[in-house]
């Protein structure tokens, strides 16, 4: 039970974000809080001390949570620690891969491996949007084909997907969307909210650590 206060401030810290980002909070604190819902993700996952896969599932959210606030800065060195965390929560999900996905599956993860980063460049026009888009559709389709629960770790991860392709869509046909802009946050933090408790939820079924 002493790790679930990480959980409970990270909902506090993820949705109030969203209220504060309307309002009139300076910017350096509100980048700052901007950052806090992941990073309490982070902390959770690390607290699950001496297990590896918690261990690198922490360093997918850290990557995560340093991605949402250096993209308010530098837009590339945010898609950078994004990029770095696609590729850390790959390995992961490999490690856990399912034995035998349904040929249904197998085509949700290739339709979203290849279809992620097409619509990014229709989207945008830009070869490095598609690019960062294969490491986002590499992860999602990865997450689909884990072991992990599909309707929580699968759909955490394609929600990030459907976050950032309302992100790429503001760069493109959806400018000035009020809509788009409102579901972006949501999408992205609640997605992130379903992986890292989806992945410690199987981590702890299997006895990887002492139940909580």
């Amino acid at each position: 039970m002493e790790k679930r206060p990480w959980l409970a401030a990270s909902l506090v810290a993820g949705t109030s974000y969203w209220l504060a980002a309307k309002g009139q909070v300076p910017g350096l604190w509100l980048i700052a809080w901007k950052g806090l819902g992941v990073a309490l993700l982070a902390a959770y996952a690390w607290a699950h001390h001496p297990s590896r896969n918690a261990h690198q599932l922490a360093l997918v959210m850290a990557l995560g949570a340093i991605g949402d606030m250096v993209l308010e800065v530098h837009f590339a060195g945010g898609a950078v620690a994004f990029l770095l965390g696609h590729l850390a929560a790959i390995a992961l999900y490999r490690r856990f891969r399912r034995e035998r996905p349904a040929p249904s599956q197998k085509a949700a993860a290739i339709a979203t491996l290849l279809g992620v980063p097409l619509i990014s460049w229709q989207l945008t026009g830009r070869a490095d949007v598609a690019f960062y888009a294969f490491g986002l559709s590499g992860m999602a389709a990865a997450a689909w084909l884990s072991s992990f629960p599909r309707y929580r770790v699968g759909l955490g991860a394609m929600m990030f997907v459907a976050s950032d392709l309302l992100i790429f869509a503001r760069m493109g046909p959806l400018a000035g969307t009020a809509a788009a802009q409102m579901l972006i946050w949501p999408l992205y933090y609640f997605g992130q909210f379903l992986i890292c408790t989806g992945v410690i939820a199987t981590l702890r079924a299997r006895g990887e650590f002492a139940q909580e």
